[in-house]
């Protein structure tokens, strides 16, 4: 039994036997570690239920927990009104620093979600579109809900969702036809090729919106690619699909992110289109102006149209095709999506749609939003070909870090130092974006953003390298972690190690790694004031053992939280 747990039923034992029913303990960590490590206001809350003057109630229940104190708990203090405050031992901190030390890898883990199947479906990048900055949050997001699942012991299945066919994909081909006589040769290189694609797909988005007769065009083109009656069009469609996808899996590398299934629009499409028409005969949907819609004010949502005028399904259709084969092909237990918050009103009626047809997939579907990443000159838009690609916005940073790197000269060689640059670009980006609470947009600043003092991803790799430095040193002086305890004083950063299984437990239930990010930059924090107060690896110090023996679970958890957010760390920095 953790050691919060222990608190909250040695709590509801003392207000059962006063008689008092308890449905929920709140306990807490107070801001001020000086009023101890957990507090409580349940002698408020029940003394108010009760009729019972609270301060008396909270002395009461003191009363009794100090009669069955044990090694973990030093005392309990009253505060206030009625706060009833727990202040642990350091035997407690000494055993959770030796427990770390052994845990490893495997400390902050939890069995939650033991022997379940989780499918978390992210990034979702459209071939014939520049996977994009946005795309990015996507990523991040998808990638640290993913891993904080299998914390939990979840088998996960990495999804990505890609959209090779739709309007998007006819607008495309539409300028690339059109600029046909700029096709990039076989022997071009991928980045010319994935140029000449987005520049067509920005000419094929204005006219659309300009010119009435390209609208048909477009239309017309996009039949086409579903009906697949063209061949030289299909020809020049799979040659953009593929080239799309390479650079998709190039990124993918970059990001340190793999799947275990690729969906296509263009298998989704019949099945939504079917799953539509089925619907429209049991009245889920309905015709209007020769479309199937879905009329979402009878639930207070909005209506939404699911097969065109054309007989084409929209993107609506596709997700019911999506989201019901995920559970045919790999029957997950729980089924998690990622998409921007601007997608959260659709997805409200497209999974309304979903569930008076197939309840138990919706019963097991979770949206998970994240906003938009703009950067300091503002919002972007594929349609207006103003995007950051996302390998732009990696290489870009990955540059500037290299440029600060060759000034401190830490690295043995060229080839070390262009990978730790990867490494802490890497971990710029994704934390500027995890540090957000779920649906909150993100403004990237690069030198903010790599900055290695306070809120930034590098801050938390230098901490990280500090300490590994440290160790390394105290090895080689020949001193040893010493898991006795014996310590002249007790540290916050005792007082915070301990916290991580919490942390990592609460981001699992809200699916938001920004409880991770907010802990480890407190820790990080914490850690570097302890470095600069104490000198951990002297031999001639009694207490040399149990501070690097503390340095070591500040590795341990530091590590663990890194990996979470889908960050790692380079040796040096």
């Amino acid at each position: 039994m953790d050691i919060k747990t222990k608190i909250i039923k040695t709590i509801s034992t003392a207000l059962d036997e006063r008689g008092i029913s308890v449905s929920t303990v709140d306990l807490e960590h107070p801001s001020d570690m000086t009023h101890g490590d957990y507090a409580t206001n349940v002698a408020m809350v029940y003394g108010k239920k009760e009729g019972r003057e609270p301060l008396k109630l909270a002395k009461e229940i003191v009363d009794d927990i100090e009669k069955i104190l044990d090694r973990d708990i030093e005392k309990v203090t009253i505060a206030g009104p009625g706060f009833i405050n727990f202040h642990l031992s350091r035997s407690f901190f000494s055993g959770v620093s030796s427990m770390i030390k052994r845990s490893g890898r495997d400390f902050g883990k939890n069995d939650k979600l033991k022997g379940k199947r989780v499918m978390v479906e992210y990034t979702d990048p459209n071939p014939f579109k520049e996977l994009h900055a946005g795309h990015l949050m996507s990523n991040s997001v998808g990638e640290s809900v993913s891993r904080l699942m299998e914390f939990a012991g979840a088998q996960v299945i990495r999804a990505n969702y890609q959209g090779d066919v739709g309007p998007h994909v006819a607008k495309a081909l539409w300028g690339m036809i059109k600029m046909k006589s700029s096709l990039p040769k076989e022997e071009a290189t991928l980045e010319e090729k994935i140029s000449f694609i987005g520049r067509a797909y920005v000419e094929g988005s204005t006219e659309y919106e300009k010119n009435e007769e390209t609208r048909k065009e477009i239309d017309e083109i996009n039949k086409a690619v579903y009906e697949k009656s063209d061949p030289e069009l299909m020809d020049l469609y799979s040659w953009g699909r593929e080239i799309s996808l390479v650079h998709f899996e190039n990124i993918y590398k970059k990001l340190d992110t793999s799947f275990d299934h690729y969906f296509f629009e263009s298998e989704t499409a019949q099945k939504g289109k079917e799953i539509v028409k089925n619907g429209l005969k049991k009245g889920v949907f309905e015709m209007s102006d020769g479309a199937v819609v879905f009329k979402g004010e009878e639930y207070g949502l909005h209506t939404r149209v699911f097969i065109t005028s054309l007989g084409l399904p929209t993107y609506e259709a596709k997700d019911l095709g999506l989201n019901t084969l995920k559970f045919e092909i790999e029957d997950p237990d729980l089924s998690i999506v990622v998409t921007a918050n601007e997608q959260k009103e659709y997805f409200k009626v497209m999974l309304k749609a979903l569930s008076l047809l197939y309840p138990d997939v919706v019963r097991k579907t979770v949206h998970v939003t994240h906003g938009i990443l703009t950067t300091p000159e503002g919002k972007m838009s594929s349609r207006l070909g103003n995007v950051i690609g996302g390998g732009t916005l990696l290489d870009d940073a990955e540059e500037m870090v290299l440029k600060r790197t060759k000034k401190g000269g830490k690295f043995e060689n060229e080839e070390e130092e262009k990978k730790a640059s990867a490494v802490i670009a890497l971990a710029a980006v994704r934390f500027a974006i995890l540090k957000q609470a779920p649906g909150k947009n993100v403004v990237f600043d690069f030198d903010r953003s790599l900055s290695l003092e306070g809120d930034s991803g590098p801050y938390l790799q230098y901490s990280l390298t500090r300490a590994t430095s440290v160790i390394r040193l105290a090895t080689d002086l020949g001193i040893e972690a010493d898991e006795s305890g014996e310590f002249f004083l007790e540290t916050e950063l005792e007082r915070l190690i301990y916290r991580f299984p919490e942390v990592v437990e609460r981001a699992q239930k809200e699916y938001a790694p920004h409880h991770i990010v907010t802990y480890l930059i407190s820790l990080a924090s914490c850690f570097n004031v302890f470095y600069a107060e104490h000198r951990i690896a002297d031999p001639d110090d009694r207490y040399s053992g149990y501070k690097l023996l503390l340095t070591e679970s500040f590795q341990t958890v530091m590590k663990n939280g890194l990996y979470i957010l889908g960050i790692d760390a380079p040796e040096r920095m």
